[in-house]
Order: C-alpha cells, then structure tokens, then sequence
C-alpha cells in the first residue's frame, strides 16, 4: 500500500494519495504517544521498516510536493511569496498539507534523541522554511527547538541548527529575526558561566555564530547590541560606585552597615569578575570587528572600549593578570579593526611594576597557567616562577602588537618614548636575567623602528595634522615590512607554540563543531546538491528506532520523577552558585587587596565555633527546663 502511494505521486501526483501518507506520517510521528487514541487506525502497528520508508518519503519529497501544488518555485522564497499566494484557491485547499507536514515534523523532533536523526531531519525541513511564514505558532516552536539545539547539540547538529536559523531570519526578516537574536544571546550566555580547555572552541564556534547572524539585519541588530552593552556598562559602574561607596561610609557609619556595604561590593565586583561578563565583552569585540566598516556598529566602538578599560582597572591586582590581558586582548583587536588609537600601554606597563614580579619564586617553578581558561590565580600560584614568566611574556607580546599596529604612523618615536623608558626602569629593576633578555630584545626592535621611521619622515614634506600624513608608508605596510611587524610575527609563531602545548588532550570535545567556516561550508555543499535521493537518510533511518509508547500512567510517573530531578538539580545549582559566590568574595587582604580563593583557617575554625556554640546552647537551654520541671514535680509531690 505504501509503495502505491509513492510510485502514484511520484507519476501523476495523486491527491488521494498525498492525503493518505500525510495520514500516514502523522501516525507514524505520533506513534506511542497514546495507546488508544487510533487504535482504529491501519497503522495502530507499525513495524520499523515501515516507520523508516514512510520518514524517508516524505521528508525527501514533501517539499517538492507541496510546491508543485502550490505553484512556487522549486527552492527558496520570501515571506512576500507566501503573502502574495495566502488568499489563493490552491493555497485555501492545500494549506492544511503544509501545516500537517510541519506541525507532524516538529513532534516527532522532540521526540528523537539521535543526533544524525535529528540533523538529517532539521536538513530537510530547512528547505521548507518559508512555509512557516504562514503559520507563526509554528515558527516560534521551531525556532525554540532550533534553539535548544544550536546551544546543547553535538557533531553537526549546532551546525545545521544555525544554518536553519540563519534561512529563517533571511527568508522571514522581523518576524523572527529579533527573538532569534535574543534567543542566541541567551543561550550563548548559558553555555558561558564556567570555562574549561574542552569548552573553549565550542564557545568560540557559538560566537561566530551570533557574529554571522547579526548580519541579516544590522540596523535591526545595533538596537539590540546597544541594549546590551548598556547593560555591560551598567553592571561596571554599579562595580565601581559599590567600592567608593564603601570607602566613604567606613569613616561615619558603624560597623553593621559596613558589612551591609562590603557585601553589596562584593556581589557587584562579582558580576563584573565571572565568565559571563568576559565573554559577553569579547562577543561584542568581535561583532564590532567584523563590522567595523559598517556605519551601523562603527559608533559602538568607543563605548566598548570604555567598558573594557574600565572592567581592566576594576581590581588592579596581580592575582586579576588573566582577566586584564584577555581585556587588553580585545582592546587591540578593536583598535586594529577600528584603525583607532587605544592607550593600551599604560595597562601594560603597569602590570611590570607589581611587586610580585619583583620577588624571588618562593613557590618553586610551579605549574604552566593557561591564562584562556582563568581568569584569576591562587595566592599560591603567584609565587611561582612559571606565573612571573607567563606574565612578562603576555606583557612583551601584547605590547609589541599594539606598537606594531602603529610601526607605520608618523608619530611612532614620540608613541614609542615612554613605553621604551619604562621598559628599560624595569630591566633596571628585574633580577631575572630572562625578563631583562625579553625586554632589551623589544627595546631594540622599538628603537630599530623608529629609525625606520624617523628615516622615511625626512623625505617628506607634510605636516603631522596634513591628511597626507594618514597614507604615511601605506605601501610598507601593506607589505609589513617594519622591524616591528616581523618581530610580532615571530611572537605571534611562540605564542602559538606555548598554547599548544597547553593543550589537556589533542582530541577535544566540540572540536569539529568550533570550525566555524569549513563546517558550513560543508553543508551547504551537502544541503544544495539536491539530494533527495542521497544515502545519509538510507543510514540514518536504517536503525529500529520508533517513538517510545507512553500511556497516561507512565506519562504521569515520568512527569513525577522529572518533578524530582528538576527539583533536585535546582537545589545542587542554588547550592553550587552559592559556592561560587563565597569563592569569589573580595577579602580584606592586607597585601594584595584582591579576592581570596578559599577561607583561612581562622575563619574555618570561627565558622565552625558559631555552628557549634547555637546547638551547645539549645542543649544547656533543654537541660534548664528539665532540671525545673523536676523541682516542680518533687515540690508539689512534697506538699
């Protein structure tokens, strides 16, 4: 019965016959959901062989199908397209088709677990997206399913979520594209609260996703990157007013309301000081570099910037040297992308002058620190050798590349004059014949430099404001040529080199997905090669996989036990965040003035005492009343 079907709508395009399997695939999507609701049905029992053809079918030739009848073109379309046919007979009596074939789809998605299923399922439906313009119920489940799966998917499944999502927001414009943005911004904050070697490529791969995606509308997308970074901007200076607010009622005030001052303090530098933060600051970093040229995100430039300045000197603590250079990171990046001046050497700089730098490696070598997955270090750590070496190191290669940027400028020798003279205090300084090596090997390169530039000044004849000055050794650099430019690359080659060998494992977990370009390239290749009739559904939908059956009475258990489950992960979240907010409270430390890891053995012993001495107390309170009750009874009985 089922190869009649096909083979009439495959010659003719039978009516009957597309009505029939559409019946057919909706039993076959909804099949086990409940046991008596088509027990009359000729598919109640439906075998896996069957369940595969008629998936196969129907997810391969639908969408042509469906554009046959309705007279549009063989691929593609607008929301105009379904717009200008919606009050057309043909659309009047096919519509339910469209909508059958999409609603049907959509259940059984939620019931797959096989991420290939999944994927070569969501692949075929993407060439039908249109149609959702239609139907906007549909659409918001799809995109929250799309959703779900571009933010927690495995193997190629992010990939293709994207690239679903993408379609849409190019094919439908405002209908989806604001809630798409939000949508992903959220999830990219999900997938960013805690950081690890494994997870650093998947989150990059998110990133550029939300990058790529702002480009099917950027005015629309500024408004909402405005709205964010505002909100960035608000939690720094809320981080800020905490802190002074905190040093101006600590001479008026008693002492309760200091405490109530530290603490709101500590939760403000704590939201400034997580991953989440960072990572929002370096996703707009690279929204604002990609579009740099564009006259719509060009403007939020300069507020970023801001931020990220600000975020650097929030907790000017060596202990904090992972978050400043990951900022200082970005601020060149912006000022490359931008052709901008960001005063990103005194940042720097100052990080040579902490005392730690300065003192002998009390901890001995100490581990190799990946300053990618921290974004602060133990007190322990700081007095390791491996923690002063990592850090000099980050300084020289960071500042290099903000020189070399500027290596063609004009004005290089007066840009470069303080750099060079507090680069030579600190090889004055450092007792470490290593650091003093890395830096005079800068200072030369720095002095190489001007020279180079100094030379090539001479010959012209233009004043530093003269508009000429802008296309001052244009030629040289487009060649990169500098002393300072081919000093960077080599950096650049070490750096490299050092992460590498950080590596936990050459084999990580979303490796694959991270690699943004060639991956959807890829399934582009795959997707517009037209294959219908290809071998990836064959042997996705080979296995005996069928939606599980699930009556009223086991649907009401498992509801019961995910009622538990959630409940018990909501009590292990609060009290995880709870953790983590006491990790990163700020202590009174006299030395440093940063944020202390773990709790001292003072405050472990005071906090055991005041959880002791309540219970003590209530015993000897017991024992009070006992010891009464007993006088009472032994006088009474007396009298």
């Amino acid at each position: 019965m089922l190869d009649s079907w096909c083979g009439s709508i495959h010659e003719n395009r039978s009516s009957g016959a597309i009505r029939s399997l559409m019946r057919a695939f909706r039993t076959a999507c909804h099949y086990g959901d409940d046991a008596g609701e088509d027990a009359k049905s000729k598919w109640s029992t439906m075998s896996s062989s069957v369940f595969n053809k008629i998936m196969l079918f129907v997810l391969k030739e639908m969408d042509g199908i469906l554009r046959g009848l309705l007279k549009l073109p063989t691929s593609g379309g607008q929301k105009q397209m379904i717009k200008d046919i919606s009050n057309t007979k043909r659309w009047k009596s096919n519509n339910h088709l469209v909508k059958s074939y999409l609603g049907n789809a959509l259940h059984v998605l939620n019931q797959m677990t096989d991420t290939e299923m999944i994927s070569f399922t969501l692949r075929r439906l993407r060439f039908s997206s249109v149609f959702l313009a239609a139907f906007p119920v549909l659409l918001r489940k799809y995109m929250k399913v799309l959703l779900h799966f571009w933010g927690t998917g495995g193997g190629a499944l992010p990939v293709v979520s994207f690239l679903f999502l993408r379609d849409l927001c190019m094919q439908l414009g405002s209908d989806c594209i604001d809630e798409c943005i939000r949508g992903m911004y959220k999830a990219y904050l999900l997938n960013c609260q805690f950081m690890s070697a494994t997870k650093l490529q998947h989150i990059q791969f998110l990133g550029n996703c939300f990058v790529e995606l702002l480009r099917a509308d950027l005015p629309n997308a500024y408004q909402h990157a405005f709205v964010f970074i505002r909100q960035l901007a608000m939690i720094l200076r809320e981080a800020h007013s905490g802190g002074t607010k905190t040093k101006k009622s600590s001479q008026k005030t008693n002492q309760s309301s200091k405490e109530a001052h530290n603490t709101k303090a500590k939760e403000s530098f704590l939201k400034v000081y997580q991953w989440k933060y960072i990572h929002c600051l370096e996703l707009w970093t690279a929204a604002i570099c990609a579009y740099s040229s564009e006259p719509d995100f060009r403007p939020l430039a300069y507020p970023l910037t801001q931020i990220i300045s600000g975020a650097a000197r929030l907790v000017p603590t060596a202990r904090y040297f992972p978050l400043r250079l990951r900022c200082i990171k970005m601020l060149n990046r912006i000022a490359a992308s931008t052709n901008s001046f960001v005063p990103v050497s005194t940042l720097l700089l100052d990080m040579l002058e902490i005392k730690e730098l300065h003192r002998p490696p009390t901890g001995g070598v100490g581990k190799a620190i990946d300053f990618r997955t921290v974004l602060r270090v133990s007190k322990l750590t700081l007095k390791t050798r491996a923690f002063q070496e990592a850090c000099v190191l980050s300084v020289v290669e960071e500042l290099a590349e903000h020189l070399a940027h500027w290596s063609y400028s004009v004005a290089f020798f007066e840009l470069s004059f303080v750099p060079v003279v507090r680069l030579r205090n600190f090889c004055k300084s450092t007792n470490v014949e290593r650091f003093r090596r890395e830096t005079r090997q800068i200072i030369r390169e720095i002095e190489a430099n001007s020279e180079y530039t100094n030379k090539k000044r001479t010959t012209v004849s233009f004043l530093p404001n003269d508009p000429a000055a802008a296309s001052f050794l244009e030629d040289d650099k487009n060649a990169g040529v500098s002393p300072l430019s081919k000093y960077v690359a080599m950096l650049r080659q070490r750096a490299q080199q050092r992460n590498d060998s950080l590596k936990e494992s050459s084999v990580l977990v979303g490796q694959n997905s991270a690699v943004f370009g060639t991956k959807i390239t890829e399934s582009d290749d795959d997707d517009d090669d037209d294959d219908g009739k290809d071998s990836k559904g064959d042997a996705v939908f080979s296995s005996s996989w069928l939606p599980a059956g699930n009556t009223k009475a086991e649907q009401s258990t498992e509801e019961k036990q995910k009622k538990k489950k959630r409940r018990k992960e909501l009590q292990d979240e609060t009290a995880f965040d709870e953790d983590i907010v006491e990790d990163f409270i700020l202590s009174s430390d006299g030395e440093d003035g940063s944020v202390s890891d773990t709790p001292s053995d003072e405050e472990v012993s005071i906090k055991q005492k005041s959880s002791v001495e309540p219970s003590k107390k209530k015993g000897k309170s017991h024992g009070k009343k006992n010891r009464k009750r007993k006088r009472s009874k032994a006088v009474a009985s007396a009298v």
